[in-house]
């Protein structure tokens, strides 16, 4: 299906030139896993001595690649050897039983002899359809083509590769300065659908050329991926198959050692923001949509209800369909602070659409008119503000509107 749909109104220019990550080589091949001739699945080899950390879904009926990698992280930690990354799109190897774990393991087996790692350093993530068992034959018959393949800047079919529902493909980068050099980041995303924080429904593989402890490399993504691919969401659901990993190859010779000190700050930001684009080019590609909407809530007791506020407002389907068609509604959005379970006073509430006021002090601001509010719905980009007025506590959330699109993607979907 993926490859089928109108790219997205939302969707960046074009592919951004990514920087090589030295220590990461990328291919991608057509295996067949569901489409014939469709490029289905990518490879990238890490250099030795790299450090992987992850996140990953936390429901209940994850996948098996999802279970398989957070067992080796587990045990994850820097060595001699390399590490290899595979991912396929088409089928998500989720809800297949003792079949699906065989098949995991035949696909790390031929990595791990083709590639020169070992099995228990190579990772896989497999997204597409549920409860269908993967035809893992058809990946590693082409494990010797993806080794051969291998290239340093390959990133962007890489990032091809993976699509499944998407519109198109999604990267990011980052260089930062530090005290021994630059470090540059490079990552990659697929998320469209069934995208609802808990990690966010998608696969994302970043890379960077620091060298960084895998247990500062793993607290530093945990943090950040509760402000950006923890606070996204499309439709509610959460995938089956959520994975998230970061390699750090040390090849650049900067070492970043300590998340608190100077080159660790610096390097915590620029990995925010490659983190942060991607988790908003995710929302920009959601099924259907037609509008990008940011949410921002303040003045929460706390940032916990803050995010309750948040998320109710961006999850509800009354407000995104009432944005999909630009009816500047403000009472759903009065409804969905109510409903959030976030402490709050209708009194001392306030909200806005863009720098218009919309409502205070428990009614309809006397200085709103309802075609401004009308005229501003009709923008691609939007923001929503909600002042609880009860305290500091704040969080910001990303979504999209509602269409038919997103029902027709969905009801064809395994078509």
């Amino acid at each position: 299906m993926a490859g089928s749909l109108p790219v997205s109104p939302l969707a960046p220019a074009r592919f951004p030139d990514l920087p090589v990550i030295a220590g990461v080589e990328f291919s991608a091949v057509a295996a067949g896993v569901r489409y014939p001739g469709r490029t289905d699945v990518m490879l990238a080899r890490l250099a030795p001595g790299s450090t992987v950390a992850g996140v990953f879904t936390r429901s209940a009926t994850r996948s098996a690649p999802v279970l398989d990698c957070q067992a080796k992280l587990a045990v994850e930690s820097a060595g001699t050897t390399g590490a290899a990354i595979l991912v396929n799109s088409g089928n998500s190897n989720a809800f297949t039983g003792s079949a699906g774990e065989g098949s995991v393991q035949a696909i790390c087996e031929a990595v791990s002899a083709a590639a020169g790692v070992p099995q228990e350093r190579v990772f896989t993530s497999s997204t597409g359809v549920i409860g269908e068992r993967l035809p893992h034959d058809r990946i590693t018959a082409k494990v010797g083509e993806l080794v051969s393949a291998l290239a340093a800047d390959g990133i962007e079919k890489a990032a091809r590769a993976i699509m499944t529902t998407d519109t198109f493909p999604k990267g990011a980068e980052a260089t930062v300065e530090t005290s021994a050099g630059p470090v540059r980041i490079a990552g990659i995303a697929k998320g469209s659908g069934m995208i609802a924080p808990d990690m966010a429904t998608m696969l994302v593989y970043i890379f960077t050329d620091a060298a960084v402890p895998q247990p500062v490399l793993q607290s530093m993504l945990s943090s950040l991926t509760d402000v950006t691919f923890n606070a996204i969401t499309v439709d509610s659901d959460t995938s089956t198959s959520d994975t998230l990993l970061l390699a750090a190859t040390g090849q650049s010779g900067a070492a970043i050692t300590e998340a608190d000190s100077a080159d660790g700050r610096a390097f915590s930001e620029a990995l925010h923001g490659v983190m942060l684009d991607l988790a908003k080019q995710v929302v920009r590609d959601g099924e259907g949509a037609s509008k990008f909407v940011e949410v921002q809530v303040t003045g929460a007791v706390n940032d916990g209800d803050a995010k309750k506020v948040a998320m109710a407002i961006a999850n509800s389907p009354l407000i995104k369909t009432a944005i999909a068609g630009e009816d500047p509604n403000w009472g759903r959005v009065v409804m969905a602070v109510g409903k959030s379970g976030a402490e709050a006073d209708r009194d001392r509430l306030s909200i806005r659409f863009g720098d218009i006021l919309v409502a205070e002090n428990g009614w309809v601001a006397g200085s709103y008119n309802e075609a401004a509010g009308a005229t501003y719905m009709k923008q691609s980009e939007l923001v929503i503000g909600v002042d609880l007025g009860l305290g500091s506590g704040s969080f910001t959330a990303w979504t999209c509107d509602l269409t038919h699109g997103y029902i027709s993607i969905n009801a064809d979907y395994r078509s």
